[in-house]
């Protein structure tokens, strides 16, 4: 019983506190004036009264009630109705504080009237809304219409005279003394909610969909905030949403109604549930983590930053499905031609409340379903305490990977759910009725929609009885205030305390004594939860689909045999035994079997019995999971303190000391769970058992009683022990009230005894798991089984070692004490603490554990001191590996396991094949390899070898790694290593326990030191050389130690140079340029041994780079090793080069190929002029000019020496333009240089420092200018010998392509003449470029032919960049563009430079330029290098993830490895056209000229040349482009010491990939295949042979005549750890004589083509069986777009047999040893993918002739023939056929070539990067079109009658082709929309016309023909115009330009209305709806606009909103929008 209200409160307006805006209110009178015991008053009532704020108003109000809902301490609720009214105020105005007193008269204002708000509320803990609401309206229709009754009286009665029955009771029928009558009926259950109608209302404001994200964001504890203009809207919504919660209660903040003061409650960082009014809505769109509800407009807005969860896919489709049935029945007959005439509609509100609680009831249940089972019973005496075991169930359910699930069960209102409902015997309510019949339900349901929807009105029935028990029906009276007196507003009166306080007082004796009250109340039944049946897929989800009868059979026989000694048998199963413990449902017959002979006292085992079930038990538990909850762990943990075996008299070791190294012992939930599990049946066993009545004592001490003294039989308490323990408890609750409070105590005693004994129990097994048996070493179960520790980023690291890993022997057993002591407490802490044991019993718990420790301590050092005893296991021997001629091993091999990676290949599993890994082996180091050798640990693969190496140099990154337990493995392996390789191979070894730390640490550091030697003479290539003491004079002295003093020094100089001082530049500059330049090492030290040079002695100190940009003023890796070319001193004078010693140089002969210079002229015409205009310069025979130059080069023949010097000086690092290629036909040349330079930080310095060095060729004055019109004269030259004639009107022009593809292009771009071009009387070009401080330019002139051309050039700096642009620079340096429409097509150019768009500077264009700068995007070395770190890793991953964002297609995605090889190969194809099609010259131009200029220039030669495409000129290719122009090997590739900051840069393996490309596309255009491609892929990092070595030819000059030969045969091996000598036996030099032959004592150290030839000669390992010399065009154009690009199969294979197939004679010598019979041509073998190499063990037929024709010379003893004789005399046999190409070969070859072409001319429009189109792949979409007007066929240009015939006409759906439906076969195959890289232009109806008739479209076989098309069609635009688009991502408002297209049904939008680059597209197929937005304004960041103009746009993806300048454009473009769709 209780009270209907517990105080009444008068809250007023209060005037003391009135400041400005700020009103409060306070409480004017409270009944009763003293707070009830049990119920406190709740302070700051006032706010809720008014939530909006207090304020006074000039017109009176109505009435107004809601409903505010108070929290207390104890989270009990309070409900508060409010009722408020207005109340007259008389204001008297205030004195101004400024007003004078002679002004007072004039300011005075008469008393105006005012109303305040005045408040009545009642407080209550009783939901009863609708019975506040009738009270408080009766006392203010009492006041108001002045009634006769005191208002005392009606209070009063409320307070103290009616008295409410608890839930169950029965109907209360009152009146509060106004002549009314009301009544309250309670509900039959107070856990159910009451709702009325509320959440009937809340679906139809919001929603399903809605209300479902609502309920999922509830459940798993978010924070949602309602807001509305209705307080009490925002009171029924939030009970609704704990309603549908039900049976879970909201356990945390809950505000229905906030009010305004206490709005930074929002900031909480609990979840809460809270209401607000919509006035501030604008201040929640500020908070980030909050689900915003707006109830008037129906829409919830959920943050990016919340994952809103929901229930499962299957759960929430079938709630959806329900929610149809009852809120839109109609629904299922809408579509019926003749519906039922007694179809019902929805039901009551009240009634389709329940029925939509019913549906959420149920799907809770479904959530829930058999949690029951999961139960764990801690205690039941004298309350119970429960525990839920979530992983338990979760298994038992198959529910893992459910996220909302999983939340669920961890959220505040599961553990109160479980708190409540988990007790077995205790009220009941509708919920737990339906859990156990709601399997049965399921079961009636299947199929059957008309039973579910019978079930939910059942359901709904009994919520609906449940509010309304009485079937009575009771008309209540509530009198109500006339019209007229709610207009007159007094002021509430105030009432009489003392009378009041009488009338309550006399209302609570009374009710004290009132026998009816008494008899009306029911004590609610309370009775035994059903645990109801189990879940239909509770078996069901049991993993038993891998496992089998026979598989279970092997197991037991197997363990049967191992406890019967035949251990010989068992050994035979035991592999299969330990596979098959990979299924859980194995792992649980195990510890089955396993525990039955544990039962049969057979615990005590042999040494070898012991070994192999300690096995058992480590692979069982190195599966078990966290997922399952460990209960394998839990199973084995008995187990292993139960099996021993005897090491001595006395000395017994137990299984625990072997199987502590697995992280589940370290796991405290793990011990919670198996201590609750334990302590659960002890406490079942309790009251299980047999009750003894012989003696009492012994009946306490054993934990049972006897109860017979209390009349209860004893077959009341026994049960048989099938009972489960929810069952006991019920059984045992039900008896407690009949217990006698003695026999209640020993009860209590009983189950805290045996949580006691339990909890010593587990405290001794803990302390045996988590001490080691060796107490030095650390707790090794506390290492995650999967992590990776102590990783270094880099070799920098790792090579000095790691010094913060914890080694074993730095720990102390003191450690182990404390450690294990303060773990076994806290987990005793808990778990005594929530089972109830008092604090005496728990403290005697914590002094006991420290003992136990010490005493566990000292019995296993015994223990371990025997154990060391045993003879050592037996390992397999170690292979070890064959190696190269003058490879050595430096490191034994180290003994452990090779790991499986991330790679499936190899494991078995899935792909199948054995299991290769994890092997059994060694891992070695050589000065050439990292090695392992061994065999797999799989019995059925352990004859096998496992080989898996890679060089030594390729090494990319090694870190340390922990490892754990391993499948196969009886001990715990915790020191690994995982070493990754640019080679793309992956070494993960785990060592061996025999291997300590300290040699792994020493290993480590070796490794790095080896990784990166000193110097390059150190490195295998280098092997068995030394080098001749250089002479003294050549050192140079470090002035410049340091960067500061450098900076300080260059800054100096600069300031120096700019001063002007022509006195001084004449006599000190050379002094000067001594002095303040970078410290230079000697370029070669003195004469030391290979293995003792110093980091010191490096000469990669000289290597020059600079992969920033020009512009930037920061500094990379590469810039600081910049040196400036001629800081560097050169070649001694008797050191010098003749260009005789370069005769034979393959790029000089290449040279001579390409007619563009030969030798034997070089002498007579080396100031003169070539027949064909070039010639071959020394100028750079010194290598003075540019050092990583080749020492001759091909130039224009006019073009001087000097010249050329000067000329240098305009590009980074003196890399001046060379000709490299000559197109045999249309003579264009292929140049390439370095970058022009900038004016940097490092520009400055340089330029200075050029100027200084200049002094003696040019003056201060003209130097600079002399630089620019040299490099204008050479480009002239450039021009006039390269232009030719070419035919513009021909199929492979460019000129072709422009002009049909834009009706500007013939415009813009001049038509090619026939007339050869020469430099008379034509300019080159005129520019303009302004100084840096703005000012004038000197200027100067070049007259060539008699015609000047005015030239401005800075006369203070250095030319920054050849720059030929389409815009102009103004006088300030900004730039403006000076023709855009023309600047968007290409223009006609005799010479094309490609370069970097931050060179890109301004000059005018004149009608006469032949000289175009193209800017391209291209990817720097840095981005180059973060491409292959991710790719690599996609590549050969070191884990398997599940993680869909880490799969392999999407890791090579992310790592924009492909994107970079489609920029070289677009820009190469560019190249390629504009030289064999258009005829022009190109000259490529980027960065420093050696990485990515490389790549374009060689690739581009490589498609135009077929002799670079055999292996004699792909070798010459390398020599030239490579290495000869110097591309920095050893920078890129970090051979040394000196260049290990700089990272590794793929640039040349970026290149072989491209080649890789091209070779898959056209097969038969290749000599060579692409084993020879993975070959130099595999060896340019390999440094096993010198060819990609050093970074210039200068470089490897000097190396190689300094080089003298090791003649010695001992070789010293140097410890990298103690640098001692191992064999210091000093090798004999055979010193080379200056005066001798050089030459002929010179190392043999061969290159990497002479190892290719040897094996080129002896077999056809790399030749192309499909190379076809002849058959395939000259040129190639392959496809660039990443879908037609393959990731290479180099990056992805391995070979586990022999290793690398790369080194040849490592790779033979490996497969002669794993076949040691070779098999006969008959027989057959099983080729493994990964293990054997596929491509060579495949049957090939034309080696296989080639063999079997020398096999036949040699049977008829005929002299045998080279296999390329032999082919050759087939080819020459073969006689020449016309061959018959199909049509579609040649469409398809053109359309190839003017896709390639379209490409290119995008490239020219500088549309860089794009993706090309695909081919064919994208076809016309043919619809059937209606034409209502006549309409031309756009295949035979006929009318389309299908206006008058349906049927005829076809349009396509996506570019608009019309034709009929008989030429579909004619139209073009690709579709211009779809397909083409660039949508047509949008041309008027008169353009297209007029362009229709200038093209010929006659030609249907012409490949170009569907280009025509482009033009003609144009696009349809109905509504154009601009608009702001709210972003989906950031919620920012942009102007975007929308086209509105109604063929395509399209709405598009741009940038701006000049761009023709589409931004976005919207479907409006998929719009379903648009309309006003007036929501939208409230938004943030909304521009300053119409209001009105808003615009909202619904489609089925996303939701759009658009603002338009004003209504009239909104009411436009939704109109216009609605037509389209409409249409």
């Amino acid at each position: 019983m209780s009270r209907l209200a517990d105080y009444f409160v008068v809250v007023g307006y209060d005037h003391e506190k009135e400041q400005g805006r700020i009103c409060n209110g306070k409480i004017l009178q409270r009944f009763p004036e003293q707070d009830w015991k049990n119920v406190p008053f709740h302070q700051g009532l006032e706010l809720f009264c008014q939530p909006g704020g207090w304020r006074l108003r000039k017109d009176p109000f109505p009435p107004t009630f809601h409903i505010s809902i108070l929290t207390d301490v104890e989270a009990g609720r309070h409900y508060c109705g409010i009722l408020t009214f207005s109340e007259p105020l008389k204001m008297t105005p205030m004195k101004p504080d400024d007003l004078e007193s002679d002004e007072l008269e004039s300011s005075l204002v008469h008393n105006t009237v005012m109303y305040a708000p005045k408040s009545i509320l009642l407080v209550s803990r009783l939901n009863y809304i609708d019975t506040f609401k009738n009270c408080l309206g009766l006392i203010y229709t009492s006041f108001i219409e002045r009634m006769d009754v005191k208002l005392e009286l009606l209070v009063g009665n409320i307070l103290g005279h009616i008295v409410i029955p608890a839930a169950g009771g029965s109907q209360v029928r009152f009146s509060i003394g106004a002549g009314d009558r009301q009544a309250i009926q309670p509900p039959l259950s107070e856990m159910v909610p009451v709702t009325r109608s509320t959440v009937a209302l809340l679906f139809q404001q919001l929603g399903i969909q809605n209300v479902i994200t609502l309920f999922s964001l509830a459940l798993t504890d978010n924070k949602i905030l309602f807001h509305s203009s209705s307080y009490t809207r925002l009171t029924d919504a939030c009970t609704s949403i704990l309603a549908l919660l039900y049976p879970f209660k909201y356990c945390y903040v809950y505000i229905p109604v906030l009010p305004e003061p206490l709005k930074e409650v929002l900031n909480t960082p609990t979840p809460f549930i809270m209401g607000v009014h919509s006035d501030l809505k604008n201040e929640i769109a500020e908070l980030l983590d909050v689900t915003a509800v707006d109830l008037d407009g129906g829409t919830i807005i959920v943050p990016d930053c919340v994952n809103c969860l929901q229930p499962p896919e299957y759960m929430l489709e079938k709630l959806h499905r329900e929610l149809t049935m009852v809120l839109c029945p109609d629904l299922q007959i809408a579509d019926l031609a003749f519906p039922p005439s007694s179809s019902k509609g929805c039901s009551k509100p009240e009634f389709l409340d329940k029925e939509i609680r019913a549906i959420f009831m149920r799907l809770q249940v479904e959530m829930l379903l058999g949690y029951r089972l999961s139960l764990t019973i801690i205690r039941i005496h004298p309350k119970p305490v429960i525990s839920f075991n979530k992983g338990l169930y979760l298994m038992q359910r198959g529910l893992f990977g459910e996220e909302f699930l999983s939340k669920l069960y961890d959220s505040m209102s599961f553990v109160t759910f479980v708190n409540e409902r988990g007790p077995p015997y205790r009220i009941c309510d509708i919920f737990d009725k339906l859990v156990a019949n709601y399997q049965r339900m399921l079961i009636e349901e299947e199929g059957n929609q008309e039973k579910v929807l019978k079930n939910i009105k059942e359901i709904s029935l009994q919520l609906y009885q449940n509010e309304n028990p009485s079937p009575e029906p009771y008309v209540q009276k509530i009198p109500r205030p006339s019209e007229t007196s709610l207009t007159d507003h007094q002021p509430f009166p105030r009432l009489n305390r003392e009378e009041l306080q009488e009338i309550i007082s006399g209302g609570v004796e009374m009710a004290k004594v009132n026998p009816k009250l008494k008899k009306s109340i029911k004590t609610p039944k309370t009775q035994v939860v059903p645990i109801g049946p189990l879940p239909k897929d509770w078996e069901e989800q049991k993993n038993v689909v891998n496992n089998s009868a026979r598989r279970l059979e092997v197991l037991r026989t197997c363990i049967s045999h191992i406890f019967e000694n035949k251990l010989l048998d068992a050994r035979k199963m035991f592999p299969t035994v330990l596979r098959s413990l990979k299924s859980r449902v194995v792992r649980e017959v195990l510890a089955k079997e396993l525990a039955l002979h544990v039962q049969e006292n057979r615990a005590m085992l042999e040494m070898q019995q012991f070994d192999m079930v300690v096995k058992l038990i480590n692979c069982s538990l190195q599966e078990d999971s966290s997922v399952e909850e460990f209960t394998l762990a839990r199973r084995m943990l008995p187990l292993s303190v139960a099996f021993c075996r005897k090491l001595c008299t006395g000395i017994i070791q137990f299984a625990y000391s072997c199987v502590q190294d697995h992280p589940v012992w370290a796991t405290l939930s793990f011990w919670e769970n198996a201590f609750y599990a334990e302590v659960e049946k002890g406490v079942t066993q309790l009251y299980i058992s047999a009750p003894s009545t012989d003696n009492k004592a012994n009946d306490c001490d054993t934990g049972i009683i006897d109860t017979s003294q209390n009349g209860l039989k004893s077959n009341e308490i026994m049960r048989s022990s099938r009972q489960s323990p929810l069952e006991v408890s019920a059984e045992r609750l039900k008896l407690w009230p009949d217990i006698g409070d003695e026999d209640k105590s020993v009860l209590m005693s009983n189950e805290e005894g045996i949580v006691y004994s339990q909890a010593i129990h587990f405290a001794n097994h803990m302390v045996c798991m988590r001490v080691p048996l060796d107490t030095k070493k650390r707790l090794v179960n506390s290492i995650s089984m999967e992590g990776e520790s102590c990783g270094s980023s880099n070799l920098t690291s790792s090579a000095g070692g790691s010094d913060s890993y914890e080694g074993d022997g730095s720990y102390d057993s003191s450690d182990t004490t404390t450690t294990v002591t303060k773990f076994v407490s806290k987990f005793v802490d808990k778990v005594c603490t929530e089972s109830g044991v008092t604090s005496e019993p728990l403290k005697k718990l914590h002094s006991m554990i420290p003992g136990i420790v010490a005493m566990h301590i000292e019995m296993l050092e015994a223990v371990h001191r025997e154990s060391k005893r045993l003879p050592p296991i037996k390992k397999p021997k170690i292979l070890k590996p064959v190696l190269l001629q003058g490879e050595r091993i430096l490191f034994p091999g180290y003994r452990g396991y090779l790991l499986p990676d991330g790679r499936e290949e190899g494991i078995g599993g899935n792909i199948g094949g054995p299991a290769l890994l994890p092997a059994e082996g060694a891992l070695f180091i050589t000065n050439y390899r990292i090695v392992f050798k061994g065999n797999p640990v799989d019995i059925q693969a352990c004859e096998l070898a496992v080989i898996r190496s890679f060089p030594l140099a390729s090494l990319f990154k090694e870190k340390k790694i922990s490892v754990g337990n391993l499948v196969h493995l009886d001990h715990y392996l915790q020191e690994g290593i995982q070493i990754r390789s640019n080679t793309f191979q992956l070494i993960k070894f785990a060592f061996d326990e025999e291997v300590g730390s300290e040699k792994v640490e020493q290993l480590r550091r070796s490794i790095g030191k080896m990784r990166f030697p000193p110097a390059i003479y150190e490195t295998f290539a280098f092997q068995g050389t030394e080098l001749l003491q250089i002479n003294q004079t050549q050192k140079q002295t470090n002035k410049n130690a340091t960067l500061k003093r450098f900076a300080k020094n260059t800054l100096m100089r600069v300031k120096g140079s700019t001063l002007g001082r022509a006195q001084q530049q004449s006599t000190q500059q050379q002094n000067r340029r001594q002095k303040y330049i970078l410290p230079v090492e000697p370029l070669v030290p003195r004469r030391l041994s290979s293995s003792r040079l110093g980091a010191s002695n490096s000469m990669e100190s000289l290597s020059t780079d600079s992969d920033s940009r020009p512009s930037s003023v920061m500094f990379d890796d590469d810039d600081l090793n910049i040196i400036d070319e001629a800081d560097v001193g050169t070649l001694k004078p008797s050191d010098t080069l003749s260009p005789d010693k370069l005769h034979d140089k393959l790029y000089v002969q290449d040279y001579k190929r390409l007619g563009l210079g030969c030798f034997e002229t070089l002498q007579k015409q080396k100031f003169g002029r070539t027949a064909e205009g070039f010639r071959l310069t020394d100028v750079n025979i010194h290598y003075e000019v540019a050092r990583s130059y080749p020492g001759l080069v091909a130039v224009p023949g006019p073009c001087q020496d000097d010249s050329i010097r000067r000329l240098s000086r305009c590009y980074r690092n003196n890399r001046f333009p060379v000709v490299v290629w000559r197109h045999p036909k249309t003579k264009a040349l292929l140049l390439r240089s370095g970058g022009f330079h900038g004016k940097g930080v490092m520009g400055m310095i340089k330029s200075s420092t050029q100027a200084t060095q200049s002094s003696n060729i040019t003056s201060a004055d003209g130097g600079v200018a002399s630089k620019s019109i040299e490099q204008e004269k050479y480009f002239m030259q450039v021009i006039a010998n390269s232009s030719s004639s070419v035919n513009s009107a021909s199929l492979l022009s460019l000129n072709k392509i422009a002009s049909n593809n834009s009706l500007d292009m013939q415009e813009a771009s001049p038509r090619l003449g026939t007339k050869r071009v020469t430099t008379s009387g034509t300019a080159l070009f005129q520019r303009s470029i302004l100084r840096s401080s703005g000012g004038k330019a000197t200027q100067g002139t070049l007259r060539s032919g008699g015609r000047a051309n005015t030239l401005a050039l800075p006369s203070r700096a250095s030319f920054k960049s050849l720059t030929l642009g389409y815009r102009a620079a103004n006088r300030n340096g900004s730039i403006t563009d000076v023709d855009h429409a023309k600047a968007q097509e290409p223009r006609k150019a005799d010479m094309y430079v490609f370069g970097e768009k931050s060179q890109l500077r301004t000059f005018k264009l004149e009608g006469s330029l032949k000289c175009d700068f193209i800017p391209y995007e291209f990817n720097e070395v840095r981005q180059v290098k973060a491409s292959f770190k991710k790719f690599m890793k996609a590549c050969i991953p070191s884990a398997v993830s599940k993680d869909p964002e880490m799969a392999f297609l999407k890791l090579v995605e992310d790592s924009e490895w492909l994107p970079q090889i489609k920029t070289v190969m677009q820009l190469a194809g560019a190249v390629v056209d504009l030289i064999d099609c258009q005829g022009s010259s190109v000259m490529v131009s980027f960065e420093d000229g050696w990485d990515f200029t490389t790549q374009v220039v060689s690739l581009a030669e490589l498609l135009m040349d077929p002799y670079y495409r055999t292996f004699e000129g792909f070798k010459v290719l390398i020599e030239k482009e490579w290495l000869a122009f110097g591309h920095r090997f050893t920078h890129r590739s970090n051979h040394t010491l000196h260049h290990q900051a700089s990272g590794f840069a793929p640039v040349f393996l970026q290149f072989v990939d491209c080649v890789h490309q091209v070779h898959r596309q056209f097969p038969m255009s290749f000599e060579f295949n692409q084993h020879f491609l993975q070959m130099l892929a595999y060896h340019y990092v390999s440094n096993r042979f010198k060819t990609f070595m050093l970074d210039s030819e200068y470089e490897r000059f000097e190396v190689e005549s300094l080089l003298v030969v090791d003649c010695g045969v001992s070789i010293q091996v140097t410890d990298f750890d103690t640098d001692q000598v191992i064999s210091d036996d000093r090798p004999r030099m055979n010193r080379i004589d200056e005066a001798g032959d050089q030459e002929s004592k010179r190392p043999d150290i061969r290159s990497f083509w002479e190892y290719v030839d040897q094996l080129n000669e002896k077999s056809t390992i790399f030749y192309n069986v499909f190379y076809s010399e002849g058959s395939q065009s000259r040129v190639l154009r392959p496809y660039a777009n990443i879908s037609s690009l393959k990731i290479w199969d180099f990056y992805l294979n391995e070979h586990l047999s022999c290793g690398p197939a790369f080194d040849c004679e490592l790779f033979d010598a490996a497969r002669n040893e794993d076949n040691e019979t070779p098999l006969s041509p008959a027989d057959r073998c099983v080729v493994n993918a990964c293990y054997q190499n596929v491509a060579q063990a495949d049957p090939d037929m034309q080696r296989w002739l080639l063999n079997e024709i020398i096999q036949l010379e040699t049977d008829l003893n005929v002299a045998t023939s080279h296999w390329r004789t032999i082919i050759n005399k087939f080819n020459a046999s073969m006689q020449s056929k016309a061959k018959l190409v199909s049509p579609v070969t040649e469409e398809a070859k053109a359309h190839g070539t003017s896709i390639h072409k379209k490409i290119t001319m995008d490239i020219l429009r500088g549309k860089s990067g794009g993706e090309s189109p695909r081919g064919f792949a994208s076809h016309h979409r043919f619809e059937s079109h209606d034409f209502q007007t006549p309409t031309n066929c756009d295949a035979c240009h006929q009318v389309i009658w299908s206006y008058m015939k349906q049927g005829t006409g076809m349009r396509c759906a996506d570019c608009g082709f019309s034709s009929h439906e008989k030429c579909i076969t004619s139209a073009p195959k690709q579709c211009l929309r779809r397909g083409s890289s660039k949508e047509p232009s949008n041309t008027s109806s008169k353009q297209t016309e007029e362009l229709t008739k200038s093209v010929p479209i006659n030609n249907d076989k012409d490949p170009n023909t569907y280009l025509n098309f482009a033009a003609r069609i144009g696009e349809t635009v109905s509504h154009k115009g601009y608009l702001y688009k709210r972003g989906a991502r950031l919620r920012q408002w942009k102007q975007r330009y929308f086209k509105l297209d109604p063929n395509k049904h399209q709405l598009r939008y741009y940038d701006t209305d000049d761009v023709q680059t589409c931004k976005g597209t919207i479907d409006l197929k998929e719009v379903e709806s648009v309309k006003h937005d007036n929501y939208s304004s409230n938004l943030p960041g909304v521009p300053k606009l119409d209001d009105n103009s808003f615009i909202y746009m619904k489609t089925s993806t996303r939701d759009y909103h658009f603002l338009a300048k004003n209504k009239k454009e909104a009411d436009e473009w939704i109109n216009k929008i609605q037509d389209c769709i409409t249409n």
